[in-house]
């Protein structure tokens, strides 16, 4: 027995009309039963129940891409349809969850993964994410936002008086994925550590990374921390977390001291707050302002530090107040050095960031509900 015949009571041989923009469609009952039920099940089924005679059955007629419709047709009909491309798959998909059509909902987001990185499309079958610690990742999370489960589309959005699904575009990123990752994605068994060595004498080094199941070699860490849970006090340039960011860096550096072979002796690497170095090569936005030059944030070589290292750099601040800055969104790199005692000490040196320097100027960007 046909389990989505069961769900439409429609006769399977009466024609019915679909007007879709400017062109009409005629599916059988038996098409439409095929994927049920649906918004055009519970329209003929209505109208039915008005009116026994068949004949007097009006014709259904909703503004919608009469393009996307005509495979949603060929789907009815019982052809199997794939999107040929990310446009294409969320007009589908947007149109499939309008008309509340289960079985080609589901069909949808069980398909391939659908990505532009750059000018270049790709289309990606989910079952390679198949192996251990390959999921979630950017792709198969790339439309999460929209699609949370075959039940549950638009997450959050508010479906009564909905007129139509909101306007969509498949998931994309202007440049080829940067070598960062999120403090809470970081792993364990991912981190390591290169040595630097002079004249046999360890002088600290890197804290690299190798991504699980992905990457053949290490590279540098750049570790990124948002939801402005990191303050800065510039005078001492020493950097503080709040809330879950400071448990994730103290195990963090905890896992670098590990992967060190530090002795128990050796003060913890994770004590806060940890120093934070500011260079050239820092793309900084302050208040909303890249790079601003009021501030005068040196930006030359730094002289030589006690540790035969480049010092940290300590911007020069006028007509602020003497609170933290609050970094917004943050990424840095890991360096370990040695500090003024002979012991080991960390150092965060920032990539990008974007701080406010002030709680007015925090509050400028907070909206009105």
């Amino acid at each position: 027995m046909d389990t989505h015949s069961s769900k439409c009571n429609l006769p399977k041989e009466k024609v019915f009309s679909i007007q879709i923009g400017s062109e009409i469609f005629r599916l059988s009952g038996a098409s439409i039963a095929s994927d049920a039920p649906s918004y055009f099940s519970r329209f003929f089924e209505d109208q039915l129940l008005q009116s026994q005679d068949v004949a007097n059955i009006r014709t259904l007629y909703i503004d919608r891409d009469p393009t996307t419709f005509r495979e949603i047709a060929r789907h009815l009909q019982g052809y199997h349809v794939r999107p040929q491309d990310g446009a294409q798959f969320v007009k589908l998909f947007a149109d499939a969850q309008f008309y509340t059509l289960p079985r080609l909902m589901s069909q949808l987001f069980e398909s391939e993964c659908f990505i532009q990185i750059g000018d270049r499309h790709f289309q990606i079958p989910r079952d390679i994410f198949s192996g251990p610690g390959d999921s979630p990742n950017f792709f198969t999370l790339g439309f999460a936002a929209f699609f949370a489960s075959p039940s549950e589309v638009f997450p959050g959005l508010d479906r009564q008086g909905l007129l139509r699904p909101p306007a969509i575009i498949p998931p994309k990123r202007a440049e080829p994925i940067g070598g960062f990752i999120r403090l809470e994605d970081v792993r364990p068994s991912g981190i390591q550590f290169a040595s630097h060595t002079v004249s046999g004498s360890s002088m600290g080094g890197m804290v690299t990374y190798t991504r699980p199941f992905v990457d053949e070699s290490a590279a540098d860490l750049v570790v990124e921390i948002g939801d402005e849970s990191s303050l800065i006090n510039r005078g001492s340039m020493r950097a503080d977390f709040l809330g879950l960011s400071k448990q994730r860096i103290a195990s963090l550096l905890q896992t670098v001291g590990k992967k060190m072979n530090l002795p128990d002796s050796h003060p913890p690497l994770g004590q806060v707050p940890i120093k934070v170095r500011v260079d050239r090569e820092t793309d900084l936005t302050v208040d909303g302002e890249q790079d601003p030059q009021h501030l005068r944030i040196p930006r030359a070589k730094a002289e030589a530090g006690e540790d035969g290292g480049p010092a940290a750099k300590r911007p020069r601040v006028d007509n602020t107040d003497d609170g933290p800055w609050v970094v917004r969104t943050g990424q840095w790199r890991l360096q370990v050095q040695t500090g003024p005692t002979g012991t080991y000490e960390v150092v965060l040196i920032a990539v990008k960031l974007d701080i406010y320097t002030s709680p007015q100027v925090r509050n400028r960007s907070r909206k009105f509900l």
